[in-house]
């Protein structure tokens, strides 16, 4: 689905903050006898924010379909565990405020997961997603994982290339997104992409006109939308503060091996 104006801003105080193509490109390397430069293999089990790492969403909104202002102020780190919030408050003219964190670095092929908990209620979306587009002067392309938490017990997948999506699938999550921490990931790949919940492998692509081929920055989020019916659902406000929870994300670059037991990177192929 076209999401109007998906343009992920760099914005700070109302003006753009202007990051040097040198430093969002630092240490990146060839992914494996790959054309896209990546970042570097990493592990983030949020026990500190690193604010070498990750940039957070403050005082704009992604377009007029959004009803929540991004708020530093709901973007929270506690016991290991980054928290972004969605909750009714004043911020500019929309009524509600909300979550986001992106990576400063971008990345390319490789194993992404990250373990994350949801929260439910009709009119929000809650994703884990990598992207890049018109703002760091590159095509639009993005890899998804969207719960639409009107229904935590699903998840849609996507993919857009230059600003091409209808690639979604909407697959099974077992017992629910909002019920316990669940392990979501993809393997990007020159010629493959393979969306993974709870180890499971739920959707592949191969068609290249469908495989994103620019470098991505990661994203997490969580906001709502009053336009977004049909898609989103009818907005309900929920009456309480809810939340998306990120235990861990990891990328494991094509060729590296394995960080943590668990990762899915230890055991594909």
């Amino acid at each position: 689905m076209m999401r109007q104006g998906k343009l992920r801003q760099l914005c700070s105080g109302g003006a753009f903050l202007l990051v040097a193509l040198g430093s969002l490109f630092a240490g990146l390397t060839p992914s494996r006898s790959q054309d896209i430069p990546t970042a570097p293999s990493f592990v983030d089990d949020f026990t500190s924010f690193d604010r070498a790492r990750w940039y957070i969403a403050d005082g704009w909104a992604n377009g007029k379909y959004q009803n929540c202002i991004w708020s530093k102020k709901q973007v929270k780190l506690s016991n290991g565990m980054l928290t972004l919030g969605f909750e009714k408050q004043k911020v500019k003219d929309r009524d509600f405020a909300c979550g986001e964190v992106q990576s400063k670095q971008r990345f390319g092929y490789g194993t992404y997961e990250a373990r994350m908990k949801t929260d439910s209620g009709s009119g929000i979306n809650a994703s884990f997603f990598t992207y890049i587009g018109p703002t760091d002067k590159q095509p639009w392309d993005e890899i998804d994982f969207e719960v639409l938490t009107k229904d935590t017990s699903k998840v849609q997948v996507n993919a857009y290339i230059a600003g091409k999506g209808n690639n979604e699938k909407v697959v099974d999550v077992a017992g629910g997104a909002d019920k316990a921490f669940n392990d979501y990931a993809f393997v990007w790949e020159k010629d493959r992409l393979r969306w993974y919940v709870n180890g499971e492998l739920v959707n592949t692509i191969t068609d290249p006109a469908k495989l994103p081929s620019h470098a991505q920055k990661i994203f997490f989020s969580l906001w709502g939308s009053d336009t977004m019916k049909e898609w989103l659902g009818p907005f309900s406000d929920p009456g309480r503060k809810l939340t998306l929870q990120v235990d861990r994300i990891a990328f494991t670059a094509l060729g590296q091996p394995c960080q943590f037991p668990e990762s899915l990177a230890c055991s594909i192929k």
